[in-house]
């Protein structure tokens, strides 16, 4: 293995965040031709452990990763870097979108845009579901989890709830170890949160006591603050609970715009998690108090970023020196394949709630829309036979949909 300067380092990282579309999947695959294949930073064992922990931990995995190598390589600086780099390019992109969408979202190239996207990202929900299922669900107690977690959401059980109980569902069932397993170090990963929470967390109790504790960023603060510790299994399984959330208890945005969010997401470089940082555009923007509502939107998508991604680094600063002594208990293995299998039934109520949104037009005669599930399929169809292709592919959807709002 190359020892790498800092530059060097830099100079890889950039060069993974410039092509970070496409989903987890794609991101890390393009991180372990970069770091494992191309410039031989870190081995594969490495590599590979470290991405076990990162899928187990709560928080978009593929920029945990990214973390991890940047501090397996130059400490607290090189992790702090690569991490917030990766989130860079999709922060920058989904805000000028977030501003495109609420300044000239009702002309028909911006309709269109979003139609177009939203069609594609049916396809890429089911290419999610798929991949998910062939990981999660290994034998049949996965599978009926899977199916209770899926009959559990349409009967309006907290998502918080089915992650609980799934983890302790598989903890209990767990088979004990047959040797004692290493001892953890607990001095380290408290030193962490020490400095660490109150720097999540700090700027959202410093809105509340100016703004007030009612004030919408006080509310977004905490709000996504919550969400970070919940995406469990990846971003999909929880924006079913931040729609439910945000669209029906708080108002913030409607359903067709948290759909609208998630196909720009979709389309950006980054974690797909990002999506919430659009929420808090739309949401900040129209509650702007003395600000433009432009202003308090980049505002608002701002702090939600923060709150989102910065625990990221405390799980990955506190938790990687403990990488071994994890992976040697089973139990802790047995809770977070049960948390995945419940995941897959999430993200199939969150598919389904987004095809209704997205196909079901219940005021026309024909109650599908057949553009829509025309892009769905293509895009489906041209994913399977261009699977590295996604950026040209999503770009094809929306060409397609500005097209057919234009004429």
């Amino acid at each position: 293995m190359t020892a790498p300067t800092f530059r060097q380092s830099a100079a890889a990282w950039a060069e993974v965040a410039a092509q970070s579309f496409g989903g987890p999947a794609a991101q890390i695959a393009v991180m372990h031709r970069v770091f494992v294949e191309q410039r031989r930073f870190i081995d594969e064992a490495s590599f590979l452990a470290a991405l076990q922990l990162c899928m187990i931990l709560p928080g978009p995995e593929a920029q945990q990763l990214i973390t991890w190598i940047g501090w397996r390589q130059h400490g607290l600086r090189g992790g702090l870097v690569a991490g917030w780099l990766f989130v860079l390019p999709g922060f920058l992109s989904l805000m000028a979108l977030s501003v495109l969408t609420v300044g000239w979202g009702h002309t028909p190239a911006v309709g269109g845009l979003l139609f177009g996207l939203k069609a594609a990202v049916l396809a890429l929900l089911v290419e999610a579901i798929t991949r998910l299922s062939r990981r999660a669900l290994q034998g049949r107690a996965m599978v009926l989890l899977a199916g209770i977690s899926l009959l559990a959401r349409f009967l309006g059980v907290p998502f918080p709830l089915l992650i609980l109980g799934a983890g302790l569902f598989g903890a209990l069932r767990a088979p004990a170890s047959p040797e004692p397993a290493a001892p953890l170090s607990w001095g380290g990963p408290l030193r962490v949160a020490a400095i660490g929470l109150p720097l999540w967390l700090g700027p959202v109790a410093i809105l509340a006591v100016i703004t007030g504790p009612s004030s919408i960023w006080t509310e977004l603060g905490l709000f996504f603050a919550q969400a970070a510790t919940l995406t469990f299994g990846g971003a999909y399984a929880v924006l079913g609970w931040v729609a439910e959330h945000a669209v029906a208890d708080r108002g913030w945005l409607s359903t067709a715009e948290m759909m609208d969010g998630l196909g720009l997401a979709e389309s950006t470089p980054g974690p797909l998690i990002q999506v919430v940082q659009h929420v808090g555009f739309l949401a900040a923007s129209r509650s702007p108090g003395g600000l433009h509502p432009l202003v308090a939107g980049a505002l608002g998508a701002t702090l939600t970023t923060w709150v989102t991604f910065a625990p990221s680094f405390l799980w990955i600063f506190a938790l990687a020196p403990q990488l071994e002594a994890l992976r040697a208990r089973p139990r802790w293995a047995a809770a977070v394949g049960a948390i995945s299998a419940v995941v897959v039934g999430v993200v199939v109520e969150l598919g389904l709630q987004f095809a209704k949104a997205t196909l079901y037009r219940p005021d026309h005669a024909l109650p599908i829309d057949l553009l829509a599930l025309g892009i769905a399929i293509t895009t489906g169809l041209a994913l399977h036979r261009w699977p590295k292709q996604s950026l040209r592919v999503l770009a094809g959807a929306a060409l397609v949909g500005i097209a057919a709002h234009s004429l």
